[in-house]
Order: structure tokens, then sequence, then C-alpha cells
């Protein structure tokens, strides 16, 4: 079987241009816990894919019989694509972008096992979010590398120059791969990302429903930089995962040698789902072409301080904050809701 790697394909940072953002819409109420909870998803999406068709277009894969719900919702700036699929986190269950240095595009077909089977659901349950990504790709006529293990793609992180970010809570859970090593695992991820070097983070946050997805608790800001998530409150039981992924970062060099750069943001005070402790994060934004789109959670000094901190990271492109709440109802945020799609174009150092 070739490879992306092989054939010359790597994934680019999220800052390289792109020629479009693909999402798709919310579906399975049970994700919402309600028909309320499933409207405001609905409507918190449809914020989000407005914000970012104001850098760069939009396409919102959607159901048939959610067609003129979604249409009527996103407007005329979000393109409508019919799709067939089970569920809305599309950075997990569509196909990942990788370029060419000759200036060709391609998608990598993760296997998608709805994070390790989590809640316990029949197979044919996400059936349709098991062949999105390959639908998709045959769709838009995008030529694919059918990876040979499970993954998603909020799981790494990339810096376009060799280096990627996963966590061992995740990447390791027998849920996913349990006939592969750490290793092989490491082997995978360089032969389809196109990376040198995989830099390992422990764990996520409390109740992350995807056993730890690195997107939310770091990410490459630029060659050589990183920002991470911490919290001051040594009472927070996020308090030592977060401090040991800082030490992790601070010992570490990129697939170039170099030593970080390392920037940090807090995680807000605890917002609770009834009894349960959501797991929010200021670091799980998108980076669109000369923009950012990012998370709030109705806390403003908190809100404002991300804000702040993510301004000065990118000076050049605008920041639109989000209300992101009734996201995170369903378990993620924006960046696990969107996907970039780089224009053919290779610079490795971009």
């Amino acid at each position: 079987m070739t490879t992306p790697k092989q054939r010359g394909f790597f994934m680019p940072a999220e800052w390289h241009p792109h020629s479009h953002c693909r999402m798709a819409w919310p579906t399975r109420m049970a994700v919402w816990y309600s028909e309320a909870g499933l409207k405001a998803a609905c409507r918190a999406y449809a914020t989000v894919a407005k914000a970012i068709a104001r850098f760069e277009p939009v396409t919102m894969l959607v159901n048939a019989d959610q067609q003129l719900d979604a249409t009527a919702l996103c407007g005329p700036t979000v393109k409508i694509l019919l799709a067939p699929h089970d569920d809305s986190w599309h950075r997990d269950s569509g196909p990942t972008f990788v370029i060419s240095k000759q200036g060709e595009l391609a998608g990598v077909n993760w296997q998608f096992n709805n994070y390790g089977n989590k809640p316990q659901l029949l197979e044919e349950e996400y059936a349709r979010d098991k062949a999105l990504a390959k639908y998709l790709l045959e769709t838009l006529n995008i030529p694919c590398f059918d990876a040979p293990f499970v993954l998603e793609g909020g799981s790494f992180h990339v810096d376009g120059q060799g280096t990627a970010l996963v966590t061992e809570q995740c990447l390791l859970n027998p849920n996913r791969n349990p006939q592969l090593s750490r290793a092989e695992i490491e082997a995978g991820l360089m032969a389809y990302l196109g990376v040198e070097k995989v830099i390992w983070l422990g764990e996520g946050l409390l109740n992350d429903d995807t056993d730890g997805h690195v997107d939310t608790i770091a990410c490459f800001v630029a060659p050589g930089k990183v920002l991470a998530a911490i919290t001051d409150d040594p009472n927070d039981v996020n308090y030592a995962p977060l401090q040991d992924n800082l030490a992790r970062l601070k010992a570490a060099t990129d697939a170039r040698g170099r030593a970080f750069e390392i920037h940090t943001v807090s995680i807000p005070p605890a917002h609770y789902l009834g009894e349960m402790r959501m797991a929010l994060s200021y670091v799980n934004f998108y980076i669109a072409n000369g923009g950012i789109v990012m998370c709030s959670f109705n806390d403003p000094d908190y809100d404002q301080a991300a804000k702040n901190t993510i301004s000065a990271l990118f000076p050049d492109r605008e920041v639109v904050q989000i209300p992101a709440l009734d996201i995170y109802t369903g378990g993620g945020g924006v960046h696990c809701i969107t996907q970039q799609q780089p224009l053919p174009i290779a610079d490795e150092d971009d």
C-alpha cells in the first residue's frame, strides 16, 4: 500500500492558505440531549459557519431532510452540499487533507469507530460517518489514501514542518488500535501525515468524550511556537495533567531541533451540564485565511483574556469570538466541527 509520505504528500499547518472550510450539520438528537439542544446546536454551527465565511469559502454537509433548515440558518454565504452523515464533528469523521510539493491535493480516510465505540453504539449507528471521508473525496474527485488504522482528525496537530502533537490518553487507548504499539502508531502518523517527529503529551481534560484529543489542550500557532491550556487553580482536577503536558512541551524539541516558544491560556472556571463538568478550552479554535474563530463561554473576564492572548499570537488575523456552550453540550468546540482544505501549493516554511 502506497502512503502519502511515499508519494511526497504531507499535511500543512493550519495557517497554510485554505481553499475551503468544511463542516457537517448537527443531526443526531441524542448527542445534544433534546430537540431544544439540537436546535441550539444548529444555530451555533450556523453562526460559526457564517463567521468563517467572512474569511474563506465554507461548505456545510447536510442530510437531505435538513437541507431547508440548514439553508435558512446558514444564509447565502455558506454553500450547502448534500452528504449523508450521522454526527457533526467533521474534524474527526471527515478526511484530513494533504498536499505535495508538486501542487497536488489528496485526502486521508482514517478508520473511524466513533471514539472507541462510545457511547456503546452498534456499528450501523455510525456507518454513515465511517463512510463519510471516502464518500466526500469521491464526490469532490480528490485522490484518497485509505489509512489502515483508527484515528480522528482532532487527535493530532501538525506544524507543517515535520512535527506532530498527540496525546497518550487518546492514541494509546486500547479502544482505538489495541493491536498497535506506540512505535507502530508513530510510524503510521509519519506515513500518513508526512511528519518526522511525534511529540506525546499525556492526558486531556476531565470528561472529554474523545479520550483527550490534543486540539483541546495544545496547538501549534507558528513554526516553533505552541499554545497550551493551563489552569492556575491547583485544586482544579485538570491542574496536574495540564502541568504535566506543559512540562513535556518544555522538555521537547521539534523535528528541526528547535526548543518550543510556549504560550499559555487558562481554561475557564468550571461549567456544568447537569452534574457533569464540561471540557471547555480556548485552545479549540479555527485558523482561517486572515481570521481566527474561537470560543467564548459566557465568562467575560476569561473570554476577554483568552481573546487577548490569541490576538497577540496572530496579529495579522482578525479574531472573532463565538458563544460555544451550545456546541460543547455535544462534546467539542469550534476546531472540532471544522476541517480546513488547504490550497494545493507547497511551502514547508509557510
